[in-house]
């Protein structure tokens, strides 16, 4: 008769699954902080690279704006002199020239357009949230906010400027104003002294309101 020997197997010391269980909790946290750290290091560069877009959006908007600006002065200066013509019967006659070309290119001006292609990106992808500086990312949005209001101002003066044209249109003779049309596409100056259409007193004091 045969004796089968049991084999016996010896148990491990609690010191060895301790061990264990440290070495997969190290592996598994270090591979979490170098997951974390590279996330990190990917939202400063996308971070960089917003505000750097961003920087080049705002120049694009301050170069525009400051074209703007001086546009505005003269068209000012412009509907100033227009005014003055207006309120003197005696000066459109003499005249004629300079209030055709005024009455003209005076009133028109440009729609402003900012660039926010980045802040678009930024606020559609949320992408805010990478901008740490909380003061940075509010003056950007409070910059941004200001648009509607300026588009709000430009249809107040799209409506006054199709009154300004509904008045013109009975004071300058439109077949002048066609002459004025150079072929580069600009405006230029009669030289024939061309008179008004009409030069009935209410109807200059009416397109000097518009011309304000």
């Amino acid at each position: 008769m045969e004796v089968h020997a049991h084999t016996h197997t010896s148990r491990k010391k609690w010191t060895h699954y301790f061990w264990e269980f440290l070495m997969l909790f190290l592996a598994v946290f270090c591979g979490f902080m170098a997951e974390y750290q590279l996330e990190h290091k990917i939202e400063k560069e996308r971070e960089k690279e917003y505000i750097k877009s961003l920087i080049d959006d705002l120049k694009t908007d301050a170069e525009t704006i400051d074209g703007a600006i001086i546009a505005k002065q003269q068209e000012i200066e412009r509907m100033d002199s227009l005014i003055n013509f207006l309120n003197q019967p005696q000066l459109i006659k003499e005249n004629g020239d300079q209030v055709y070309y005024i009455g003209r290119v005076g009133p028109r001006t440009q729609t402003f357009t900012s660039t926010n292609k980045t802040f678009e990106q930024l606020k559609n992808a949320g992408g805010f949230r990478l901008i740490r500086n909380s003061k940075a990312a509010g003056n950007i949005m409070s910059y941004y906010s200001v648009l509607p209001f300026i588009r709000q101002l430009e249809e107040i003066y799209d409506n006054e400027f199709t009154e300004y044209k509904r008045v013109a249109a009975k004071i300058f003779d439109p077949a002048i104003f066609r002459s004025t049309e150079a072929v580069s596409g600009g405006i230029i100056r009669t030289t024939d002294n061309p008179q008004l259409r009409s030069s009935d007193p209410e109807l200059l004091k009416e397109l000097s309101v518009y011309s304000i």
